[in-house]
């Protein structure tokens, strides 16, 4: 099973990095790569057609129409990371905005955490090894808030 992250621009991947530390540490399979909806729509299109992910994250600030752009070439889960900066709220909604049909899960500006975590969850259906894993990952977050 794999993660396919899909970058706006190369200025989202403190973001990436993110979404790369959860997946490190659950042991997920995932690859990056820096795609334009706008700007290479043809190489964003080759890039989902050709990959072999399971579960997509797309991570976009400004219009941030790269989340639609890869649901509307796949019928792949896709899971949009809205990218802060001058027009947060911009972004936000042209990521939970989406038309009937072509939906998109999202997380809060700059949640590649969250991001990864959800697609683990989404991988996890049919992996039982990642539930227990999900489950490990929160009893460690309760113990950490309870111990403080």
């Amino acid at each position: 099973m794999k993660i396919q992250i899909i970058l706006g621009s190369e200025s989202d991947m403190p973001v990436a990095d993110k979404a790369k530390k959860i997946l490190d540490e659950f042991d997920v399979n995932y690859i990056i790569k820096v795609a334009s909806a706008h700007r290479t729509p043809d190489y964003l299109k080759e890039i989902i057609e050709k990959s072999d992910a399971d579960v997509f994250i797309g991570v976009a600030g400004l219009s941030a129409a790269l989340p639609g752009s890869i649901a509307a070439h796949t019928t792949k889960p896709v899971i949009g990371v809205p990218v802060s900066g001058k027009v947060n709220f911009d972004a936000i909604l042209s990521i939970v905005q989406m038309p009937p049909g072509i939906p998109v899960g999202a997380v809060g500006l700059d949640r590649g955490d969250n991001a990864a975590l959800f697609a683990i969850e989404i991988l996890s259906i049919k992996d039982k090894n990642l539930t227990k894993k999900i489950k490990d990952y929160r009893k460690r977050m309760r113990d950490k808030i309870i111990k403080k």
